[in-house]
């Protein structure tokens, strides 16, 4: 309710004018400082948190119910109506409330309109979620949430008194991540809808979900639902982490953890493919945790280098397949001789032994490291399993 009081006060303050929402059955949720124009009906439903049936029923025959766009609807002297405009708030084609502004003293002008109508889908989120949280208040929700994914023990059982989540169901978390290099306010909001919806139709998965900056975290009870509703929800590419499903929702935290990670291991390394559950993860498990991420010293300088990148893609796909040269010659269909003189270029410009199994491995450690760090981008997507 908060942040609807906020988005109420915000989008007052810009138009210049007081304005009032409404939930679908016209009742009021939230309603701006009142500085303009005002009748007996504004007044009362400030008041008693509602409108009259009499009114209801006038501004229905209004065509208040059934238009998409904002609409004039005339004063009513008898009712104490002034005109109004009202903007509908909708989420995906269904209605969830009303946005009401008094018409007069002077009349909303159409570029007010427009700012107006521009508003109602973030404020249809808001409804959305508000109508979501299960007898919990939206923002109590939010806080109750950001805190379990913090590890605080405590707001797992807010969650669960008050039906968010059942107590005797294990959890899993599901992380999406959108796939540009910098989420913007956009993609923010992208995320935001395409969870509310989902949860409309996970209701028995209990979801609860959370929005960050660059991710979006989703938790399910019972059994984990499939990465693909996730996909299936977003309008913006996401890669989605999964983690493993935890006996309580007070553990939370470390399925969120594991997907948090997954997530960014697939949007780094699309190899893997766009929906990365934690088991899948192989050595980029612990490569995320990698505490500095400092690469082989003779490796570093072909990084970003486009002449490089076969020599790199080379040496890779030969390290994936334990050295190999049968096989690393049929994965990247290359000549035997060919990949031995790549090989040897790799060992002059780095100044490394392939013969030596420490030099191996710091080498291969090293070209996964700079995937995550995205130094390192494979124009070609090899056909053997990556470790």
């Amino acid at each position: 309710m908060a942040d609807l009081q906020r988005m109420v006060d915000e989008l007052a303050a810009r138009l210049g004018r007081p304005l009032l929402l409404e939930d679908r059955v016209q009742r009021v949720v939230a309603y701006s400082e009142q500085n303009g124009a005002m009748d007996d009906i504004r007044r009362d439903s400030i008041l008693r948190r509602t409108s009259t049936p009499e009114v209801r029923q006038w501004l229905r025959a209004a065509g208040v119910h059934d238009s998409p766009v904002p609409l004039r609807t005339p004063g009513a002297p008898r009712l104490g109506l002034l005109p109004r405009v009202c903007v509908p708030v909708r989420h995906e084609e269904g209605l969830l409330g009303f946005l009401w502004f008094i018409d007069a003293e002077p009349a909303m002008s159409a570029a007010q309109v427009d700012e107006a109508a521009a508003a109602a889908p973030v404020l249809a989120l808001g409804l959305l979620h508000e109508s979501l949280a299960s007898g919990l208040a939206s923002h109590r929700e939010l806080e109750a949430v950001t805190g379990l994914l913090l590890g605080e023990r405590d707001a797992a059982r807010q969650l669960i008194e008050a039906g968010a989540f059942p107590q005797a169901l294990a959890v899993t978390v599901l992380v999406a991540r959108p796939l540009a290099d910098e989420p913007d306010e956009a993609q923010r909001l992208a995320l935001e809808q395409g969870l509310l919806a989902l949860r409309r139709r996970l209701s028995g998965h209990h979801p609860l979900h959370l929005v960050r900056y660059d991710h979006a975290a989703l938790l399910v009870a019972g059994p984990p639902v499939s990465p693909d509703d996730l996909h299936a929800a977003m309008s913006v590419p996401v890669a989605v982490g999964v983690g493993r499903p935890r006996p309580a929702l007070a553990e939370a935290a470390g399925s969120y953890a594991e997907a948090r990670h997954a997530a960014e291991v697939a949007a780094r390394v699309p190899d893997l493919g766009r929906s990365v559950p934690w088991e899948r993860l192989g050595v980029y498990r612990m490569l995320t945790r990698w505490p500095d991420r400092e690469l082989h010293p003779g490796l570093a300088p072909l990084l970003g280098q486009e002449q490089h990148l076969p020599l790199l893609e080379t040496l890779e796909t030969y390290l994936d397949l334990a050295g190999s040269a049968v096989a690393t010659s049929r994965a990247l269909r290359l000549h035997r001789t060919s990949l031995y003189y790549r090989l040897q270029r790799v060992e002059e410009l780095a100044g490394t032994d392939l013969k030596d199994g420490g030099e191996r491995l710091a080498l291969h450690l090293s070209l996964k490291l700079a995937r995550l760090a995205g130094s390192y981008k494979p124009a070609a997507k090899p056909s053997h399993k990556v470790i």
